[in-house]
């Protein structure tokens, strides 16, 4: 499995960095003609809505899988370890239902129904270009799959913690 999630992690933000150069690529030609040529262009401002939205949502799988999502783990880290577990676990829990209803089951219906409905500025289906949210969805659950399994493991040893070093803070 590490194997597996090695691969997907390096391939994840490969994609990232790609997705994020053409988002750039896409608002600097938009800038170029609305400022320059004085011509805008519609269809690179489209196309970097929807890039926004794909960095965006395969940032936040890569940002869980690595554990650097948003957490306010202070009153946790006192807990002693067996309720760290069950935080942790009922946590995961929560954020898994979440992305298995909203992000998965809605994001396959919303891409279902508007699957058929072209996009006038761009070559894909409206369907199509949401399907960043089922499948973000799914990358989500794959790696709390993978924090549910730790947490319930031998390995598990609760949470170190981020001290922040005071020195360098006010340097």
């Amino acid at each position: 499995m590490t194997v597996v999630r090695r691969w997907l992690d390096r391939t994840l933000r490969a994609l990232c960095v790609v997705l994020f150069a053409v988002l750039v690529l896409l608002v600097v030609w938009q800038v170029f003609t609305r400022l320059v040529l004085d011509a805008p262009s519609a269809w690179s401002e489209e196309a970097a809505r929807y890039t926004f939205v794909w960095v965006s949502l395969i940032g936040i799988s890569i940002a869980i899988g690595e554990k650097a999502d948003v957490v306010m783990d202070f009153v946790v880290e006192k807990l002693p370890v067996p309720w760290q577990r069950v935080v942790d676990v009922l946590a995961y829990l929560t954020v898994l239902a979440f992305a298995s209803y909203v992000m998965i089951f809605g994001g396959i219906e919303q891409s279902r129904r508007a699957w058929e409905q072209t996009n006038p500025l761009l070559p894909l289906t409206q369907g199509q270009l949401s399907l960043a949210l089922p499948i973000s969805g799914a990358l989500i659950i794959f790696y709390l799959v993978l924090h549910i399994a730790h947490a319930l493991s031998r390995d598990f040893a609760g949470r170190e913690g981020f001290h922040e070093d005071p020195k360098a803070a006010t340097a």
